[in-house]
């Protein structure tokens, strides 16, 4: 090898073979993978095809947290030949020596390497930073495949629900955390962790479905420093009038016949009252007609629920044309006027 890359790494063992991990200039990174061109059929090739309409949203989650942002590490092997030399201080750590003739190709991590280019674009500043990459030797196509497989078959993504109680980053997630956290009821039922609730759980709502329902109510661009105030207000109210939920913590209804009897735990019930809010913030309503929540009977058997939450089987509707008419029934019930929409939803209803 006469011309090399060279590369300080450190060396590891996985499955009885070496890999080593590198430090490499987000810079560089175009020049070491070049991107495949024309089509290959899937069978040929390790890599799924680049999804362009992610990049852009990687692409701004780096442009716009420049002093935050974090980056898993790139798998890539190596087709070509190349040689460790190890360090004398220590055997693990050395230069990984790689002939300029090798192709680079990844296993793990094209997306982010297609949005970092196209954040360099727009900012060289970004050039001498790094990301670390994981290299293998290529052993070919079958072995590279499956790579790709193990990588993404056993890769635990974290839950919604978690995803939304860590990030900071989203001001509507902040207001729907604040809101949570200084609601004693919703504290205690929202599940911070799942996005699915299993029968004997403790819990009554995920947090991912309240962040859903709160979407509904705020726009991205309206927020302000009184949307967590509204928030709080109007959630206040929806876990005040609602009979059931006191009885609840009376013990007066057992949790398990308040999940299957009543409808007010449903995902698409909590829907329907985000859309409930949004017209409360759009038309800056006085909340005191949500006392009349307590007049509507909740429990399944109620016959307006059919067609409406319920199919003829007993079984939930979670469609959007659900949200819409659970929400019109409640908006009938507290006095307040249907728009065209909910009007024609409502009419289908009752036929």
């Amino acid at each position: 090898m006469s011309f090399t890359f060279n590369f300080a790494v450190v060396r590891g063992v996985q499955a009885r073979r070496e890999y080593y991990i590198a430090m490499i200039p987000l810079g560089l990174l175009s020049k070491l993978f070049q991107n495949e061109e024309g089509y290959i059929s899937p069978e040929h090739r390790a890599q799924r095809c680049i999804n362009e309409s992610r990049i852009p949203e990687i692409r701004d989650y780096i442009l716009q947290n420049r002093d935050n942002y974090v980056f898993s590490a790139l798998s890539a092997s190596i087709d070509g030949d190349f040689t460790f030399v190890r360090s004398e201080v220590d055997s693990s750590v050395g230069l990984l020596k790689v002939d300029m003739g090798a192709r680079f190709l990844i296993n793990d991590g094209q997306h982010r390497k297609a949005a970092i280019e196209a954040a360099l674009r727009e900012n060289t500043d970004l050039a001498q930073e790094t990301i670390s990459i994981v290299f293998f030797k290529d052993d070919g196509l079958k072995r590279s495949q499956q790579m790709f497989a193990d990588l993404n078959k056993h890769a635990v993504k974290s839950t919604t629900s978690l995803s939304s109680l860590y990030d900071d980053r989203d001001d509507l997630n902040n207001a729907v955390k604040e809101v949570v956290r200084t609601n004693r009821f919703l504290n205690r039922y929202v599940d911070k962790e799942r996005d699915n609730l299993g029968k004997n759980s403790l819990k009554l709502f995920t947090l991912a479905n309240f962040v859903r329902a709160n979407r509904r109510i705020i726009k991205p661009d309206e927020f302000t420093k009184e949307t967590v105030d509204f928030l709080k207000n109007y959630w206040g109210c929806i876990f005040t009038y609602i009979e059931e939920w006191e009885m609840l913590e009376k013990k007066e209804i057992p949790k398990c016949d308040l999940r299957e009897e009543y409808i007010l735990t449903l995902a698409v019930t909590m829907q329907a009252w985000g859309r409930l809010g949004r017209w409360f913030y759009e038309n800056n309503h006085s909340m005191c007609v949500l006392k009349s929540l307590k007049e509507i009977d909740w429990l399944r058997s109620n016959p307006e629920w059919e067609g409406r939450v319920l199919d003829i089987s007993g079984r939930v509707i979670s469609n959007e044309d659900a949200i819409i008419r659970i929400c019109a029934y409640i908006k009938r019930q507290l006095g307040i006027q249907l728009t065209k929409e909910e009007e024609q939803k409502e009419n289908v209803t009752r036929r």
